[in-house]
């Protein structure tokens, strides 16, 4: 005989199997599967892979990724694409080098980073709200004008200037064992997790992807949110940007060159639907830990390095399609 349950006389099983169905629902943790599932696979195969330094330099490696892809995320929620990224974080590291080498200290230098990604930002905001310029077209003209810029500045010369060393341990530095860059990444992460889960503004966010005219109509004021997050995504690059430089100690005119297809990848891959109104934070920081894992398995596993690009299309394209499957079969 089958085992009943007292409270409701279904079969004990069916409450396991709703919660498995309710466990499946969640894109998050559909993602971390595969990226334990991917972990298990690698450390099968290589006896390096868990321990702690190649772990830690997983981590600090896709840390940069991580961190843009919580301000790219925002924007894919709202429905907009952001392709400015890698040329904001490229960008923003120049800046900061220009003011170490015109005599200012390290929070000068770390503020002229972060304002340059900031005013980058809000002009991409600014063309996408009052000009009502498609995202796309948007981002990709300030991609170019921003690597041209750092073109000119630097006449395609890096710019190594003296830094202290209380500016090279954001990029260097550890607590603990775990690298800067990696602790940086997961306060943004929570910080964000909580704006966008816990605040009105959040909810905006959500509203403007999921259906901008009803949210307007609802009271939402869209072309401010909208302005908010691109203004939030560069800004983001930005500190990406500053970290680069401090671990490098090094502006190169190609910095942060096809970034953007990295970040928007890492989006994807956890879960974004770039038809808006889907997405959260904590599953584009899967997503960039998923790619740079997949990238630490090719080293290890000695796979030729050109098939890592294959594989993460690969990843991007299965990603992909099964959320596009989820809400077909949402919708019948």
């Amino acid at each position: 005989m089958r085992a009943i349950s007292t409270k409701t006389g279904e079969p004990a099983h069916a409450g396991v199997l709703d919660t498995m169905r309710n466990w499946l629902k969640i894109r998050e943790l559909n993602i971390l599967s595969v990226l334990i599932l991917v972990g298990i696979v690698i450390s099968i195969f290589s006896p390096y892979f868990l321990t702690t330094n190649n772990l830690m330099g997983v981590f600090r490696s896709f840390s940069l990724v991580g961190i843009m892809s919580i301000g790219m995320m925002l924007v894919i929620i709202t429905g907009g694409i952001d392709l400015s990224v890698g040329s904001v974080m490229g960008l923003s590291s120049l800046m900061t080098a220009l003011a170490f080498q015109h005599g200012l200290g390290p929070l000068p230098a770390v503020l002229s980073g972060l304002c340059a990604g900031l005013m980058v930002g809000a002009f991409n905001g600014f063309l996408i709200t009052w000009i009502q310029l498609p995202p796309f077209i948007a981002t990709l003209g300030t991609l170019s004008i921003g690597r041209g810029l750092m073109y000119i500045i630097t006449k395609g010369v890096p710019l190594t200037p003296d830094v202290p060393d209380s500016f090279t341990f954001i990029g260097q530095g550890y607590f603990g064992f775990v690298p800067v860059p990696v602790v940086i990444m997961l306060l943004l992460t929570v910080c964000f997790s909580i704006l966008m889960r816990r605040t009105r503004f959040g909810r905006h966010v959500y509203a403007t992807g999921g259906n901008e005219v009803a949210a307007r109509l609802s009271g939402v004021r869209t072309h401010r949110i909208k302005f908010t997050v691109y203004a939030l995504s560069g800004l983001i690059a930005a500190l990406a940007g500053v970290v680069s430089f401090s671990r490098f100690v090094s502006a190169e005119p190609a910095s942060g060159f096809g970034a953007e297809l990295d970040v928007i990848a890492a989006a994807a891959i956890g879960g974004a639907s770039l038809s808006g109104g889907v997405g959260s934070v904590e599953g584009a920081i899967i997503g960039a830990a998923l790619a740079g894992i997949i990238t630490n398995g090719v080293v290890l596993l000695n796979i030729d390095t050109y098939a890592q690009q294959a594989i993460t299309g690969c990843v991007i394209l299965i990603a992909v399609s099964i959320d596009i499957w989820r809400v077909r079969r949402k919708g019948r």
